[in-house]
């Protein structure tokens, strides 16, 4: 069912967000979520970093997830670069995010790589980030195809998207699409200074740890620490404590 979030006005749309109040001293934190994700798809996770660092949290709803507006158009190979570059910025100008930290999973994760490569951020939490296409993820992508079309996935996710067909397709034929097997965040995201943790799964079915390897190695930062913990592709979920320990450790002094 429909949550009572707030909205506030993006490019294309209107999108939901979470805004847990904190201290006015610190930088407060941004979440983005996963390619299935949402606000509450988090599943509180981003209440427990808030509480624990005591920082403003928002998390929001990409347009076509949870109950954001759907998008004007159908997404392109383009999207996480268009998401970085315009919606981010104006969603943190509408609601006075100075300089925050970005905590992204998944396709979030490499949006706020994105982002952070062309705006000034104060550090970034990247978990299970996308950075170049793997065969082994196109194999688990093409396995939740098989299970949106013939399994329950599209019932699970009528429970917290408001069209569950525009919020697969427009994740999943993106990552299918011939023209993105070529897509590459590498040259993008040299230009990173700000303080890094990258957080991996060993048995991810999107993908291995070369993408917080590749983080470490490509970004400018001289601050980059990984996080590799036994379990799958929402190591926040699995490891909720010891993420979010990490995550308040990173943070301490930034």
């Amino acid at each position: 069912m429909p949550t009572e979030l707030p909205t506030v006005a993006v490019p294309g749309g209107r999108v939901e967000y979470a805004d847990l109040p904190g201290r006015p001293d610190r930088p407060p934190l941004l979440f983005l979520h996963e390619g299935l994700g949402s606000v509450g798809l988090w599943r509180g996770f981003h209440d427990d970093v808030a509480a624990a660092t005591g920082r403003r949290t928002v998390a929001y709803s990409r347009l076509g997830h949870g109950w954001s507006d759907l998008p004007p158009a159908k997404r392109t190979p383009a999207f996480m670069h268009e998401e970085a570059h315009a919606v981010v910025p104006a969603l943190c100008a509408a609601l006075g995010l100075d300089r925050p930290v970005l905590v992204g999973h998944s396709d979030g994760a490499s949006i706020a790589l994105l982002h952070a490569a062309a705006a000034e951020v104060s550090a970034l939490v990247v978990i299970a980030p996308h950075v170049f296409v793997e065969d082994i993820g196109l194999a688990g992508i093409i396995a939740a195809r098989r299970e949106f079309d013939d399994g329950d996935l599209r019932a699970r996710m009528a429970r917290h998207h408001r069209d569950p067909e525009v919020t697969f397709r427009n994740w999943n034929d993106v990552w299918l699409d011939p023209a993105f097997r070529d897509w590459d965040l590498r040259p993008d995201i040299a230009t990173i200074t700000c303080p890094v943790l990258a957080v991996q799964g060993t048995v991810d079915r999107y993908g291995t740890v070369a993408h917080v390897e590749a983080v470490r190695d490509t970004v400018r930062s001289d601050d980059v620490q990984l996080l590799v913990l036994d379990g799958g592709h929402s190591p926040h979920l699995e490891h909720r404590d010891r993420v979010r320990d990490a995550i308040v450790a990173r943070l301490d002094g930034e």
